[in-house]
Parts: structure tokens; C-alpha cells; sequence
């Protein structure tokens, strides 16, 4: 059905409920909102039977049965208690005859696998939590993962990245059925940006650097790192490490799993956003420490691989923006 003002939303709640994730979709559609005409009406969902726990040890009395489901407009699934975990049929049974009788499905976190499951997602694109983004394409194939983004939407179906980007779809959608007017007074009250920029990228730890032996290449990059305010071009590295060029290119390939200059590339924008999230050294300064030439390149590289400009970065961690 098409998105409607005073439409039902309705959450899922299971055993083992995540308790964030549910106490957003009761922030966002659940809360009276007076001042805005036609609000969304809420129920909460039991998929099992008897007394719901929930994670912070409580336990949710449920009234409403998979049944109510045919009534939503939009139904919201507030994570899973494991990605691992079975999802039970009637659920997905019940989520499957909604959808098709045009209701609207959202998943936030981990609750894409019980969208996976129901078999929502088969050639659609689809994203969730960074640590689970792998294992869901590995298990469904079908699925068109995309691991950078807060949220995806697509024929009806919505899915978010980690918990709190539930807010983000949540304003959404929000936006897609009230306007971007409505959407924007719901984030002043949640004390949130309107719209977010980038996606998940930035917040995905960087890996530690692998120690290397047998090689060479661990010495070389140390040297790189010390200095990597200079320039390396492919000839400086292959005589540090006392080869060639192309047998440089073989062992990166073979130990790091990329080139020398998108190692580099890598490195740097690492050691960029150190200095950022440190946030005592100007971003003025930032792009010269670590090599990249021009203020130009760095904000280009920086954007491409974190999802957010410099500055964005630096203030979503709370740093100022020397």
C-alpha cells in the first residue's frame, strides 16, 4: 500500500527482543506527536508465544498476535536474537502475506536475516550491521549487499546498518510519509541530525597492520609509515626494499592483498583519521603530515574511502574542526 498518514506500524517483538533497536521503533512511530495532524497508530507484535524477554533483563507482556499484521502499513523488525538463530515460519509466513497484500517492511541491525529468511530480499539490494555484512551475502547470495550505507529501500522493503542507523531509516521514512518539515521537527526532538552524512565506513575499525615475515615487507612498510609525509612512488619503495618493481608489486599482492600504492593509499587516510579523531592538530595541517600532496587529493581520498568529508569526520567524534 502506498505510504499513508495514520497508517499502523507495527514492531516485532521476539524472545530475546533487542531492546534498542525496539525502543526505537517506539521513539520514532510510537510516541505521541500532538502537534502533527494524522500521527502514526503503534502495536507491538508477538512473534512467540508467552512473556517476551528482553535484553536488560525484563519482560514485555504482548496482546497483539502475527495476525494484526494484515492491518499495518509499515512493520518493523527491531533486530534478531542471533544471526545464526532459525527464524520461525509462521513469521516469515505472516511477513510474506503482508507484504504482499502491499504493506511496507523494515528491518533495523541484525533483523535483515529474518527479511532474508522470509525470502524479501531475493534480488534486492540490502545492507545491515558491518559485522555481519559478509556472512549475509555468503548466506544468501541473492542478496546485493551493500556495506557502506546507513540504509537501503527498494520495492517496499527497507533495511538498516547497525542499531542507531534504525534512527536514520526511522527519519526515513518519516520523511517519505509527513514530508521533510515533520521529518526534521521528529530529529530536533531526538537531539539528531536531520539526515546523516556518509555511511557505516567511518565507523568500521581500521585492522591493525599484519606482521609480516620472511619477506621484507614489514620493514618497508615501517619505513613508510615513519615517513610517510614524503613521496614513495613505486621506484623508491622497490630500491628500499632492494627488488624490483614488479617482484614489490608480487609481494604485496601475495602478503597484503593489494598494490603498493593502495596499500599507501590506505595508510594514509588511516593516519588521517588518527590525527582527526586526536583533534589537536589543524585540518589545515593534516593532508601535509601524511603525504598526500594537496589539500585537494586528501579531501578526495578521505571522502572516497570513510564515506564523509575531513571536517564531518572530525565533528561526528566530537573533535573541533581546527
Amino acid at each position: 500500500m502506498p505510504p499513508a498518514k495514520n497508517g499502523l506500524v507495527c514492531a516485532i517483538a521476539y524472545d530475546g527482543l533487542c531492546t534498542f533497536e525496539f525502543g526505537i521503533a517506539v521513539e520514532l512511530f510510537a510516541l505521541p506527536r500532538p502537534e502533527i495532524e494524522n500521527w502514526y497508530r503503534f502495536a507491538t507484535v508477538a512473534a512467540d508465544d508467552g512473556p517476551i524477554a528482553a535484553l536488560g533483563g525484563f519482560t514485555i507482556q504482548v496482546d497483539a498476535g502475527l495476525d494484526l499484521l494484515q492491518e499495518a502499513s509499515l512493520i518493523i523488525v527491531p533486530g534478531w536474537r542471533g544471526a545464526d538463530t532459525p527464524v520461525p515460519e509462521a513469521l516469515c509466513k505472516a511477513l510474506r502475506a503482508a507484504y504482499d497484500r502491499g504493506a511496507r517492511i523494515a528491518s533495523i541491525c541484525s533483523g535483515v536475516f529474518v527479511l532474508a529468511a522470509a525470502g524479501l530480499l531475493n534480488g534486492k539490494s540490502a545492507t545491515t550491521h558491518w559485522r555481519y555484512t559478509d556472512m549475509l551475502a555468503q548466506r544468501y547470495p541473492e542478496i546485493s549487499v551493500d556495506p557502506d550505507v546507513l540504509f537501503v529501500e527498494g520495492d517496499r522493503v527497507f533495511t538498516s546498518a547497525g542499531s542507531a542507523a534504525g534512527l536514520d531509516l526511522g527519519l526515513h521514512i518519516i520523511r517519505q510519509d509527513y514530508g521533510a518539515q515533520v521529518a526534521a521537527s521528529v530529529a530536533r526532538r531526538l537531539v539528531l541530525p536531520a539526515q546523516r552524512d556518509g555511511g557505516q565506513r567511518q565507523f568500521v575499525p581500521r585492522p591493525d597492520p599484519k606482521p609480516r615475515t620472511g619477506s621484507g615487507l614489514a620493514s618497508l612498510q615501517d619505513r613508510i609509515r615513519a615517513s610517510i609525509d614524503e613521496d614513495w612512488p613505486i621506484e623508491r619503495m622497490a630500491s628500499e626494499a632492494a627488488t624490483s618493481g614488479r617482484t614489490l608489486a608480487r609481494r604485496f599482492h601475495e602478503e597484503a592483498g593489494t598494490t603498493p600504492l593502495n596499500w599507501l593509499k590506505v595508510e594514509r587516510v588511516s593516519r588521517a583519521a588518527e590525527l582527526l579523531e586526536n583533534g589537536s592538530i589543524p585540518l589545515s595541517d593534516v593532508w601535509e603530515i601524511c603525504g598526500f600532496g594537496s589539500a585537494e587529493t586528501f579531501r578526495r581520498e578521505f571522502r572516497k574511502m570513510m564515506g564523509v568529508p575531513p571536517i564531518r569526520y572530525r565533528e561526528r567524534l566530537g573533535a573541533p574542526a581546527a
